[in-house]
C-alpha cells in the first residue's frame, strides 16, 4: 500500500474543506449534486470519447496501481538472472528450458524461450526491445487517460458555472431560486479545479511513476538475458544489474 498516496489525497481534500470552514462556511456548500454531475458525467464523457476501448479498460486496470503498486524486487530480479546464468554455464542454454517453462513473467519467459532457441544476442535484444517498449506505452498511455481527464475537467467545470449563471439570470424574479443557481456555478468551478489539481493530473503522474519503474525492472531483465546470450561471467552479470539499483 502506497500511503504517501493516501496521505497526500487525505491532505489535499482535508486543506479545501478545511479552509472553507476556517473562513466561515459550511462543508454543506460544497456538496452540491448538480455540479458533481456537470463535471464528472462531462469529464468521462469527453474521455471516452477521444480514448480507444482497449486503453481505457487499461486505464481501469492499473487505477489500483497508485495506491498499490505492483511489488518490484530489484535485488530478486538480479539473483534470478544470476541463477540462470550459473545453470547455463553448467549446463548450457538448453538448461535453461525449465526455467523458461515455470517463470511467471511473461516478458522473461518470452526472453529465456528466445535463449533455449539459440538465437543471437542482437536478435534477442531485438525482440524484447520491441516487447519492452510496447508494455511500457500500453502502461503510459492508460496513464494519459487521467492526464486527459485533468485537462477536461476546469473546462467541464467552466461550463457548469456558465450553466448555473444561465439559471440564475432566467430567475431574476424569483429569489428563492437564485442561491441553488449561483451555488452551482462556483461549486462547479471548485469541482472541475479540485478534481485536475488533486485528483486526475496527481493520479497520472504517478502512474507514470510506476509505469517507468516496471520498464526498468523489464531493462534488468533484458540486459541480463542478453549477457547471458553473450557468455558473460555470471559475477559481470551480477555487477552490470546492479547498476540498476537506485
Amino acid at each position: 500500500m502506497d500511503l504517501l498516496s493516501i496521505l497526500g489525497l487525505v491532505i489535499g481534500l482535508a486543506a479545501i474543506v478545511g479552509g472553507n470552514v476556517l473562513e466561515g462556511g459550511h462543508v454543506s456548500s460544497l456538496v452540491q449534486l448538480t455540479a458533481f454531475v456537470i463535471v464528472g458525467g462531462g469529464t468521462l464523457g469527453a474521455v471516452m470519447l477521444q480514448t480507444p476501448v482497449a486503453t481505457f479498460l487499461h486505464a481501469l486496470r492499473i487505477l489500483p496501481w497508485a495506491f498499490r503498486p505492483p511489488p518490484l524486487d530489484a535485488e530478486g530480479i538480479i539473483a534470478k538472472v544470476v541463477s540462470w546464468s550459473n545453470v547455463a554455464r553448467k549446463e548450457g542454454l538448453l538448461g535453461l528450458e525449465g526455467a523458461a517453462e515455470s517463470e511467471p513473467d511473461l516478458f522473461a519467459r518470452k526472453g529465456l524461450q528466445l535463449l533455449v532457441d539459440g538465437n543471437e544476442p542482437e536478435t534477442i535484444r531485438g525482440v524484447m526491445e520491441i516487447e519492452l517498449e510496447t508494455l511500457e506505452a500500453r502502461d503510459m498511455q492508460g496513464a494519459r487517460v487521467f492526464e486527459s481527464m485533468g485537462g477536461y475537467s476546469p473546462t467541464i467545470g467552466i461550463i457548469g458555472a456558465v450553466m448555473g449563471l444561465i439559471h440564475v439570470m432566467q430567475n431574476l424574479a424569483d429569489p428563492s431560486r437564485l442561491g441553488p443557481g449561483i451555488a452551482t456555478a462556483f461549486v462547479a468551478t471548485i469541482y472541475g479545479v479540485g478534481f485536475a489539481n488533486l485528483v486526475f493530473l496527481p493520479l497520472a503522474n504517478k502512474l507514470k511513476s510506476v509505469a517507468r519503474r516496471r520498464s526498468r525492472g523489464r531493462e534488468m531483465v533484458l540486459d541480463g538475458i542478453v549477457a547471458i546470450a553473450e557468455g558473460e561471467n555470471p559475477r559481470n552479470i551480477e555487477a552490470r544489474l546492479q547498476g540498476f539499483l537506485d
